[in-house]
């Protein structure tokens, strides 16, 4: 059985963006948790690939070579001003990593915003797996199950809410 992949909060995620002193890995943080994108797509993201007027980003060549297109997040558009980033995969590993252990006592790296992202989708906003796993570029929704950790207390929730009077 695999392990559920490690994810972190929306707060988290906000005091790693504060904490962090540079504004291009503050951008880098903002699209893996955001949008949801791997480290390399946000290496390989420009401002070339940002549609405001449709409110997209277009992913080019990502995992298994293929595009698409992620609606831009509220909470990203801010940030889209300081593509490209210029910062290899390793060194947002190591900002990452550095800024999990010092601000948050945690061993996280890039992935795991992204896991932390399709998670909260999935369990604060109700997003439907089905769309997360497009967001993501899965090409299976298994995948995608195993990305999104379903919290305990949502998973208390959307069964107490599925409860219905019994039948006598």
């Amino acid at each position: 059985m695999r392990k559920i992949p490690d994810t972190i909060t929306e707060q988290e995620v906000s005091l790693l963006i504060k904490k962090a002193k540079n504004k291009k890995v503050k951008c880098a943080i903002v699209l893996m948790f955001w949008q949801c994108l791997r480290v390399s797509e946000v290496v390989n993201l420009t401002k070339d690939n940002v549609d405001i007027s449709r409110g997209f980003l277009h992913i080019k060549q990502s995992k298994g070579k293929k595009d698409r297109d992620n609606p831009i997040q509220e909470e990203s558009t801010f940030y889209l001003r300081y593509l490209p980033i210029k910062i290899s995969r390793q060194g947002i590993h190591k900002a990452i990593k550095r800024l999990g252990i010092k601000e948050l006592d945690k061993d996280i790296h890039p992935h795991t915003l992204r896991h932390s992202g399709a998670s909260f989708y999935l369990n604060e906003r109700g997003v439907d797996i089905r769309f997360i796993k497009d967001f993501l570029g899965h090409a299976k929704l298994s995948t995608t199950e195993i990305y999104t950790h379903v919290n305990p207390t949502q998973l208390k929730k959307a069964f107490d809410n599925a409860r219905r009077e019994p039948v006598l």
